[in-house]
């Protein structure tokens, strides 16, 4: 495998400065060549998942409709979202969102209503509405996947004794070495909290407290000077592969990617794994909403969330989607025991609360970033 560059952290900016600098960029922005007929910008995560949706959805869909697709990489937010929708230059058409995201994005009119019965149905007719999850359906968001944030180790940096919970990650003593954590604060305060002990049906009552979130913090301080942070999800096993951590928290997808692509000795823990859920939005205002709906309504399919799930071990948002994801498309693997959702997998999973990151997010992403700087590497 390639080997990294070193890479040289510094502490987020403030939202305010994201989202100044985004709508630089977007000044700045010149002119560029139009392909020849219509045309939409998806925004989704890069990596082995950007593969695979560009693969699984992308060119099928660009290939029956002759609506040419561009595609960009982000690492999540909504600042970009903003500062385009702020000075009125919409170029980003389709978003690949986090939940909480897409709530707060519809929240603050940042994002197009998408009526769940323009959807298409199942392959057995079962309308959309009755087919989607019931936490994957979002006024102004399409349900897309179920992936979780697990943390993960190198097998060759443990011969001995192996980690296999929560508290595992946090125990300095019994398994020494760097850990690898994302600079935010969601997840890595409910990491905390069941690392600490709580039990997994009370972390958010937990964190809804002062004397909580101290406490998580208190956890995260206990490890903080052997944490190296990451921003985009394809570090993780590239940091794992090297050596430079011997565990990180990852999204499952990237892992099982490097195990069976790469042949990687990694593996995942999921006890305490974080269930999160997946929404893709359209950028209010775009001129070209028709064709964003229109993209939005091909990705959604049972079809569609099956051919990204047979790339990656991301589960399906639709129930009609599951039983269409056998094998790993490039190596044959079984996918059901690497889906988030199988039943072996899902027992100590944590869901992710949205509703509650959407009330607190911008209160504990300030704590975070002071908190970073207190001592940060």
């Amino acid at each position: 495998m390639r080997k990294r560059r070193p890479i040289h952290w510094v502490r987020d900016a403030v939202l305010a400065a994201i989202g100044a600098a985004a709508l630089v960029l977007i000044l700045a922005r010149g002119p560029t060549q139009a392909p020849e007929g219509p045309s939409i910008t998806t925004v989704s995560w890069g990596g082995s998942y950007g593969r695979a949706y560009r693969d699984g959805i992308q060119v099928p869909f660009a290939e029956e409709t002759g609506i040419n697709v561009g595609m960009e990489d982000y690492n999540g937010g909504l600042a970009q979202i903003r500062a385009q929708v702020d000075v009125g230059s919409v170029y980003w058409d389709v978003v690949d969102l986090e939940m909480a995201d897409a709530m707060r994005g519809c929240d603050e009119g940042l994002l197009e209503p998408i009526d769940i019965d323009r959807l298409p149905p199942a392959p057995d007719g079962t309308p959309a509405r009755e087919d989607f999850y019931p936490e994957m359906q979002g006024e102004c968001g399409a349900g897309m996947l179920f992936y979780s944030t697990v943390y993960a180790y190198n097998a060759d940096l443990f011969p001995d004794e192996k980690p296999t919970t929560m508290v595992d990650f946090f125990d300095l003593e019994k398994f020494p070495g760097r850990r690898g954590m994302r600079r935010v604060p969601q997840v890595n305060l409910e990491f905390a909290l069941i690392g600490d002990g709580v039990p997994l049906e009370e972390v958010y009552a937990t964190l809804d407290t002062p004397e909580g979130l101290d406490r998580a913090f208190d956890k995260l301080d206990s490890i903080k000077d052997e944490v190296i942070w990451w921003e985009a999800g394809a570090q993780p096993p590239q940091m794992l592969a090297d050596g430079e951590v011997g565990m990180s928290t990852a999204y499952n997808g990237r892992i099982f990617n490097a195990q069976v692509l790469e042949d990687q000795p990694f593996v995942i823990v999921w006890d305490g794994q974080l269930l999160d859920y997946g929404q893709l939005s359209i950028v209010a205002g775009t001129p070209r909403l028709e064709d964003a709906l229109r993209f939005v309504s091909f990705a959604t399919s049972a079809q569609s969330l099956a051919e990204i799930a047979s790339r990656i071990s991301y589960g399906p948002a639709r129930r009609s989607g599951e039983p269409l994801v056998t094998t790993h498309l490039a190596t044959g693997v079984e996918m059901a025991p690497h889906l988030p959702t199988s039943p072996r997998n899902i027992a100590r999973a944590l869901r992710n609360d949205w509703a509650w990151w959407v009330d607190n997010q911008d209160e504990l992403n300030e704590r975070f970033s002071a908190w970073l700087t207190r001592g940060a590497r």
